[in-house]
């Protein structure tokens, strides 16, 4: 990344409205188990999917997951 580009990035970071949520746990471990992916992983898919909102994300394996799950994504 050229090093001028920082801080156009960081402002368009900023922007982003990011909110604490809560998500079931044990939602997001039945999703890991049932996709064969990461926890972690299941629980964004999860969050989507409570919140009704899209995946953001370069992951193809999550991007596939989440589509698997019926999740939209977005990708950049």
């Amino acid at each position: 990344m050229e090093a001028d580009l920082v801080p156009v990035l960081l402002r368009a970071y900023r922007q982003i409205p990011i909110q604490f949520v809560e998500v079931s746990i044990e939602a997001a471990l039945e999703l890991a188990g049932d996709l064969g992916i990461y926890a972690y992983d299941a629980y964004m898919i999860a969050c989507a999917t409570k919140y009704r909102c899209p995946l953001l994300t370069l992951d193809r394996g999550l991007m596939r997951a989440a589509e698997q799950s019926g999740v939209e994504v977005m990708e950049v």
